[in-house]
């Protein structure tokens, strides 16, 4: 797709004005409502959707159906960032009025910082087709060790901060509490961080490591920059009103884990057979509707499967409950008999 500097431009100036809007709506501190997460959560889906049905009106199927798996792709790991968000807010204590204040620079520092691995694996691809050999094998490898975590059931995980965060700490102090939304403030005559500020890089870097796995996934799917950047761009624009949507159903999707393994295993996969068919070995290539419906099936049956053994557990714990309960009234009955 050949993508003019004035469509760059123009993209990033639209994706601007669309974070002012969120930033001037949500620039008072409050407790997001479920209703207003929904809405906006729609609002998000339903922008990256039309910019979907753009590129297929003015670049064509092939493009379109790029960004649609590369957006469903981003999505759907971004949900596995909200459970390290989750530990991340309790952690820092932050209070609810504040949350989304956090998310909002949060992600924003997530989205500059990914904007840069994106331009640096554009460049790395093009110059050096192996690559995708390595990006293949990297996606087959994060795949299993999702598996082997999500089999260790972990329930007492803690967020540890990285390097980054610590030496900020050090370098300059922090506040012992949130003073509103201030970054710094003065503090016994020297400038000191908030907590607000250490959260929210937190947030930011954090995203980081996440992006090792989900940025050369999408290249996976396509090799266009401007795809790529569009496609993180909104899926992460969404990600701080799912936060407050799906917040209470995370612990829900017990087969996320798994589901995600499969989609990068597959996207592995595919990374090297496209590798393989550069190299002139002719081996099938796995097309873009193919994956797209791959995607979307692992996505539903992880979705239906989860729901499906948490309401089962639930109602395990309830009958456990409920046979204890009667277990320690059963001695006061006979008593009175």
């Amino acid at each position: 797709m050949d993508v003019s500097v004035t469509l760059w431009v123009l993209t990033i100036v639209g994706l601007a004005a669309l974070i002012a809007v969120d930033f001037f709506i949500g620039r008072k501190p409050h407790d997001v409502s479920i209703k207003e997460a929904g809405i906006w959560t729609v609002v998000w889906i339903v922008l990256a959707g039309l910019f979907g049905l753009g590129l297929l009106v003015f670049s064509g199927g092939e493009p379109a159906g790029e960004f649609f798996a590369g957006f469903i792709t981003e999505k759907s790991l971004s949900v596995d960032n909200l459970f390290v968000f989750v530990l991340i807010m309790a952690k820092f204590a932050v209070p609810s009025q504040y949350q989304q204040r956090v998310l909002l620079i949060g992600v924003l520092i997530a989205l500059v910082l990914r904007a840069i691995f994106i331009a640096a694996g554009a460049a790395i691809l093009a110059s050096f087709a192996w690559v995708f050999y390595i990006f293949g094998a990297f996606l087959i490898w994060t795949a299993w060790k999702l598996i082997q975590e999500a089999r260790t059931d972990d329930e007492d995980e803690e967020f540890e901060e990285n390097r980054l965060l610590k030496a900020a700490e050090k370098r300059f102090g922090v506040a012992d509490r949130y003073h509103g939304t201030k970054l710094w403030i003065e503090q016994n005559g020297k400038r000191v961080m908030t907590p607000m500020l250490v959260v929210m890089l937190a947030i930011g870097t954090t995203d980081v490591l996440f992006a090792l796995d989900s940025i050369p996934a999408i290249f996976g799917l396509t090799q266009d920059p401007y795809i790529v950047f569009t496609a993180n761009a909104f899926a992460l624009m969404g990600l701080r009103q799912l936060y407050f949507l799906i917040g209470g159903l995370l612990r829900k999707l017990v087969h996320l884990s798994y589901g995600l393994s499969v989609i990068l295993g597959f996207i592995g996969v595919k990374l090297v057979l496209h590798a393989l068919h550069e190299s002139g070995v002719h081996v099938p290539e796995i097309s873009i509707p193919v994956s797209l419906g791959v995607i979307c099936g692992v996505l539903i049956v992880t979705t239906i499967t989860s729901l499906y053994a948490s309401r089962k557990q639930e109602a395990a714990e309830a009958a456990q409950q409920d046979g204890q309960e009667d277990s320690e009234g059963a001695p006061k009955d006979s008593i009175g008999a």
